[in-house]
């Protein structure tokens, strides 16, 4: 119980360090990820040298270090938990393009590209053929175009990789959850041997993309090269160098691009040794920052002088990441640590209520905002104005008459003519548009005819006479192809922002919170000595029906929308956080079905509620297998 003179320490003082850590471990990784790149290019005329850490091998790593270190900053500032919810890619790209992170991410990658560049031919002898000056004779200076090309290539595929890095959503962190293990100890997603084999699984998927993506880099580099940044790069190295070096006077382009063979092998090579360095960043940074919410195996807040209230803390955050991670660490405790679990039943003197009736409330709020999710898509849109609503707000009350509509000056005589009587007519038909056409009847006879040929066309195209017809087939081919990705309204995208919300939805919030009910509330019978808990377990299990029938009756009655063309009704997400519902339900019901009569919950409540979690599918099931056997 704690006292009410201990202060109590925020979420984000455990949460921060922790994360720190977290930093400083993809940090090494990197940092490792570089010096095996500045061996490459070592010089190994020395075999002590050359790999000695305090040489110029170690200098060059650091150097390298901080073309990955700008990615590790990068994500530390825009890495945010759950996936980007639209109905469209097309609508995702309107929401974050205009954003300053938009740029942000880009200018990122293209600053570590010109510095790898850089150190990359710094990097190299005399005789590498990458230097920019070159001497035919003795005094004739000219200017190399290899390493000027090579700096553009990989800036593009900064640029390439920037946008990359936007289209996949790589700054989404996915966190995991706390589920029900049923007495056996199994490794999950966030325990750090878990996270140390995905990443030795994932090399050689990183290996593969890092391939793709410099090849199709390099490939797109010598299409834009000359087309659109030769010229211009040309004529601003010579800018800068002519005050150094005795170059010509002329910007002439050489007659050829440096596009020899072995050069683009080479700058091949060097795309894969940047783009690997982003890659390990990336993954390095999205595996160790979502490990449990665990220090030396026990809760974050463990240390604080008043855990519970530390934890509420988090839970109450307004903050999507630290709620997030708080509520992966109540169900973490509401599975594996019996005692907090007892000082969440025994914490009652707090100035809010006792700890059990905040966390209760927390997460069924939580749980609730599924079904507030739902009610706002599904929500038709307000009526707009009627005419007598908008003139009724824009007449005044007046304290003046009215201007008058009255000719000031005496009107001009009309001469009658040719232009006044075509001028007169025009006026007529715009005037008074059902009237009779005005049209001659060999105009009339050309617009018939297109008429017809038109119709013609489009029934030879649809097989139908629909004015709309054409128009729709010519949208569902352009849907079918790559192009109308951007403007499918996908059935995953729609049901995920539905349910999830937006403009982020994070499908472990909402499966920890579950799992973190169900597990305080089952062990409550064991564990709660004053009896707090089981005053609401019949909410509970009312509330649980209500949302998982709301939510799993929104999943199937969810239309398929038009543009969907390939209609794949799945949503993993949603199907995930459906299936955790259910399971601390059916955990819920297993717990206290014995006592359902002194909880005052009604038969009726009791089917809907073993209706909702497929507890009696289940036990069909089992007895027509006892049955087969």
């Amino acid at each position: 119980m704690a006292a009410a003179t201990v202060r109590r320490s925020p979420y984000k003082d455990f949460l921060q360090p922790a994360l720190q850590r977290r930093f400083a471990t993809a940090s090494l990784g990197v940092l490792a990820v570089t010096y095996i790149q500045a061996l490459f290019l070592a010089n190994w005329s020395s075999l002590f040298w050359s790999w000695f850490p305090l040489s110029a091998t170690g200098f060059r790593a650091i150097a390298l270090f901080f073309c990955g270190i700008l990615i590790i900053i990068l994500r530390i500032s825009q890495y945010h938990p759950g996936l980007r919810t639209s109905d469209s890619g097309i609508s995702t790209f309107f929401r974050y393009a205009p954003r300053l992170e938009t740029a942000e991410t880009i200018v990122t990658y293209t600053l570590s590209a010109v510095i790898f560049s850089f150190i990359y031919i710094w990097s190299l002898s005399e005789d590498s053929g990458l230097e920019f000056i070159t001497y035919f004779t003795a005094d004739r200076a000219r200017l190399n175009e290899k390493p000027l090309f090579l700096i553009s290539h990989l800036v593009l595929l900064g640029l390439y990789q920037g946008f990359l890095h936007l289209f996949c959503d790589v700054d989404r962190l996915s966190l995991g959850v706390a589920k029900p293990q049923n007495g056996e100890k199994k490794a999950e997603e966030g325990d750090a041997a878990i996270q140390m084999r995905r990443l030795k699984e994932q090399l050689p998927a990183i290996l593969v993309r890092t391939v793709n993506i410099s090849l199709i880099g390099l490939i797109l580099s010598t299409i834009i090269y000359p087309l659109t940044v030769r010229s211009a790069v040309w004529k601003t190295s010579l800018v800068f160098l002519r005050p150094i070096y005795n170059l010509p006077r002329s910007n002439m382009l050489p007659p050829t691009a440096p596009f020899a063979f072995w050069f683009l092998v080479r700058t091949f090579l060097v795309s894969l040794l940047l783009t690997f360095s982003w890659a390990a960043a990336n993954t390095a940074f999205s595996l160790f920052l979502v490990k449990h919410p665990l220090k030396n195996g026990k809760p974050l807040t463990s240390d604080s002088k008043d855990p519970n209230g530390s934890l509420l803390n988090g839970l109450k955050n307004k903050k999507l990441s630290i709620k997030c991670f708080a509520m992966w660490e109540l169900a973490f405790i509401a599975r594996d640590f019996a005692d907090r679990r007892k000082a969440i039943y025994e914490d009652i003197d707090r100035k809010d209520g006792p700890m059990w009736s905040q966390v209760y409330q927390i997460c069924l709020d939580t749980l609730k905002t599924l079904e507030t999710s739902i009610d706002a898509y599904t929500a038709p849109p307000p009526p707009p104005p009627t005419a007598a609503d908008v003139k009724a707000e824009q007449q005044k009350v007046r304290t003046t008459e009215p201007p008058r509509n009255e000719e000031i000056f005496q009107p001009i005589p009309q001469h009658k003519g040719l232009r006044n009587q075509v001028e007169k007519a025009v006026h007529q038909v715009a005037l008074a548009p059902g009237q009779t056409s005005q049209l001659s009847p060999a105009a009339k006879k050309a617009v018939e005819s297109a008429k017809h040929q038109l119709l013609k066309i489009q029934k030879e195209a649809t097989g139908s006479d629909d004015p709309q017809g054409l128009f729709q087939d010519f949208a569902l081919r352009a849907l079918h192809s790559p192009f109308g990705w951007p403007f499918r309204h996908q059935y995953r995208r729609r049901l995920a922002h539905a349910v999830l919300g937006s403009p982020y939805g994070e499908p472990s919030l909402y499966v920890n919170a579950a799992c973190a009910l169900a597990g305080l509330t089952v062990h409550s019978l064991r564990e709660d000595r004053y009896g707090n808990v089981q005053r609401d377990v019949a909410t509970l299990i009312r509330a649980l029906t209500g949302v998982t029938k709301k939510l799993e009756g929104f999943q199937a009655g969810l239309a398929t929308h038009w543009t969907d063309v390939e209609a794949e009704r799945t949503c993993p997400e949603v199907e995930e956080v459906l299936a955790a519902l259910k399971d601390g339900l059916a955990r819920t019901i297993e717990g206290f079905g014995p006592y359902a009569r002194e909880l005052r919950l009604s038969l009726t409540d009791m089917r809907l509620a073993r209706e909702a979690a497929g507890v009696e599918e289940a036990e069909q099931e089992m007895e027509e297998v006892g049955r087969g056997r």
